[in-house]
This record gives C-alpha cells, structure tokens and sequence, in this order.
C-alpha cells in the first residue's frame, strides 16, 4: 500500500464529518447575511448599520430567505429543501440583482457572494447534511445512514 493510498483512506474516513463542518459553516455564513439585512446585526445592510424594509422585493424576501434557510442548513434541519431554496434565490440573486451583460464575472458586478452561496448551497442539496445533523437526531437517518454505508463501503470499515 503506498502512502496515498493511505492518506485517501484517512481522509475517505473523515468525509462525512467534513461535510457536516462545511454544511454548518455555509448555514452559520448564510444566516448572518439574512440577520444583518432583517436584523441590522454585524454592521447590518452591506455594512452600513441599516435594515431592509419590510416587505420589499426582492431585499426582504431575500433576507427572509438568508435567514430561515442558513439557520435550518446550519443545524441540519430539512437541509436539502432549504438549501434548494436558498441556492434558487442566490442564482436569482446573481442573474437579475448582480449579472449584466457589460459586467458578466461576478468579480466585475460584485456578485461572488451570490454566486459562491449559490453553488455552495447547491453541492448540498446533492450530498446531504452529513451525519452531525438535527435530522439524524430527530429520527430522519435515512440519508444518514445512507452515506454513512457508502462511506464505510469505500473506506472498508
């Protein structure tokens, strides 16, 4: 066995973990976007100390979105349909907030934040929550148990 091969079954090992980190830390990240534009939280609206208001389109819904959705991701709550959602509103986000047709990379038209929560968001609603989630705890295992299975099936555990 070469040392790769090693490696690759140590980290093959520790996937399912790892996913369950990032899947906090992309909720945790999302949540605050939605409490800093409801709530005015962490320097608020794009750091000015300001809210969206109530009920407009589409900064309110959005941030409705930001927060309900990150908050249910990061606790692992019905991830894959939150993160579903979440990701839908970050591509509207990115295609009629953000891209146009002068300023297409989302370096040019500050849209990196959408576009990254977009994907990130969208990797989850593929993999799942990761066995660190409310889900398992609360009889959901399922898809726990699911890639819990394939994970010992390519680490042979």
């Amino acid at each position: 066995m070469s040392p790769f091969s090693a490696l690759t079954e140590r980290l093959d090992a520790t996937r399912p973990y790892v996913l369950s980190l990032f899947r906090i830390v992309v909720g945790l990240l999302f949540f605050c976007h939605g409490a800093a534009s409801l709530f005015g939280w962490f320097g608020g609206l794009m750091g000015m100390g300001a809210t969206v208001e109530a009920g407009t389109w589409p900064g309110w819904y959005a941030a409705v979105i930001q927060l309900v959705g990150g908050g249910l991701v990061m606790i692992g709550l019905g991830t894959r349909s939150a993160a579903f959602i979440s990701s839908g509103s970050m591509a509207y986000a990115y295609f009629v907030e953000h891209h146009t047709m002068d300023k297409l990379m989302p370096i040019e038209n500050g849209g990196e934040a959408s576009a990254m929560f977009c994907w990130a968001l969208l990797l989850l609603v593929f993999t799942g929550s990761g066995p660190l989630a409310l889900d398992r705890f609360l009889g959901g295992s399922k898809e726990t148990a699911r890639t819990s299975g394939a994970a010992r099936q390519t680490t042979g555990v």
